[in-house]
């Protein structure tokens, strides 16, 4: 029989040798980086001692060209399909996508609604785009019944919100596409605002062509108008669209119906700013579903599960999309990031250097204009957080 003395200490050495591994592979692993969404924390000292870290946050060069490749393509794909005469085009019928779930993609046409699935051949295109269809774009379709059909071809697009895919940095995820503006929702608290997403959104828009308005909103939360007003003010100093909203008691939401009057408008912010409930004061009729912003945390839930296109009853649509925690930017390198901020291209020509990154070289204007409070601390603080 075998020892069980000596078998509990085999085993206990085994314990103790797995224990000790775990602890190294502990010690070795890359601590996960977490998302500072706060700036008032940061004194602009703090930047003079900064360590930029070398993988940059927007385009690299390398991947600059791979991705103007990508465009390339789609350019030239698409003047082929401008060029093919109208009646040459695979007979069917022309629709708008309204919403995509589960692969399928719901087409509203002159003839009805229609769920259709996309022809193979259409995924076969190197389009730059990881997803061929997406909301909001015009389609050629081909009915299979009274209620089904097939996608055979995508209208080139008018305009669309983009950003980089999660698993393919060098393609393009379209959030939506052929809209007018973009709404950029937040709210004063729960959660409380983030002005960096705000500024991704508003470089997004400018690179895009979309007209940005910025929305406040829960403004019931806050002390008074005063304070509502001077977390702003960067932004309505710099001439953006801001209003100031609250779904709650109704306040701004005329101002907002008449911003959304007529227009192709997609809604964008984190989870819980009140997206869906200010498009159910807007027009109540559409009973969207919302959530509580959680008690422990302090921030949104998903409500909204898929993109989805909702006509308005004043004219136009609005595209409300998920939550966004994340939002990347797709054609941006370093040296143009400066142009999105107005504020700081105005005065980057008297720094003392050129091609100066304005955050570590001695002699630079932006940073002394921080100083002097002629820039927001806030909006320089996220130049640096989506510089490097």
């Amino acid at each position: 029989m075998p020892d069980c003395a000596s078998h509990e200490s085999k085993q206990c050495e085994h314990r103790k040798l797995m224990r000790k591994a775990r602890q190294q592979l502990k010690r070795n692993r890359k601590p996960k980086r977490v998302r500072d969404k706060s700036w008032t924390q940061y004194a602009l000292d703090a930047y003079e001692e900064l360590d930029i870290p070398t993988d940059k946050r927007i385009v690299p060069r390398g991947e600059r060209r791979r991705r103007r490749a990508a465009l390339a393509a789609i350019a030239e794909q698409f003047a082929a399909e401008e060029a093919m005469p109208e009646d040459s085009a695979e007979e069917g019928h022309r629709g708008v996508v309204v919403e995509i779930s589960s692969g399928l993609y719901q087409v509203y046409s002159e003839d009805g609604s229609f769920i259709c699935s996309v022809r193979g051949s259409l995924t076969a295109y190197d389009t730059g785009y990881t997803n061929v269809v997406a909301v909001g774009d015009e389609v050629f379709f081909s009915p299979v019944d009274s209620a089904q059909g097939v996608i055979e071809r995508v209208q080139p697009r008018r305009t669309c919100l983009s950003r980089p895919d999660v698993f393919y940095p060098h393609l393009r995820q379209v959030i939506v596409a052929n809209v007018d503006q973009l709404l950029i929702v937040f709210s004063l608290r729960e959660p409380a605002i983030w002005f960096e997403l705000i500024d991704r959104y508003l470089i997004a828009a400018a690179c895009h062509g979309l007209k940005p308005v910025i929305c406040v909103n829960k403004i019931d939360l806050a002390s008074g108008e005063k304070e509502y007003r001077q977390a702003m003010q960067p932004y309505l100093t710099l001439g953006y669209e801001v209003l100031f909203t609250s779904a709650a008691t109704g306040q701004g939401v005329n101002e907002l119906r008449a911003t959304l009057q007529d227009r192709g408008t997609v809604l964008a912010g984190l989870s819980g700013v009140g997206k869906s409930s200010l498009l159910n004061a807007v027009q109540p009729g559409l009973q969207l579903k919302t959530r509580v912003v959680g008690d422990r945390t302090h921030e949104g839930r998903h409500t909204t599960a898929q993109v989805s296109l909702l006509r308005l009853e004043v004219g136009g649509y609005v595209v409300d999309t998920p939550g966004i925690r994340e939002f990347g930017l797709w054609d941006v390198s370093p040296e143009e990031l400066a142009a999105y901020f107005p504020e700081i291209s105005a005065r980057a020509p008297d720094c003392r250097f050129p091609g100066c990154s304005h955050i570590h070289e001695p002699g630079c204007a932006v940073r002394a204009a921080v100083r002097q409070g002629e820039i927001a601390p806030s909006r320089y603080d996220s130049y640096v957080k989506i510089h490097g």
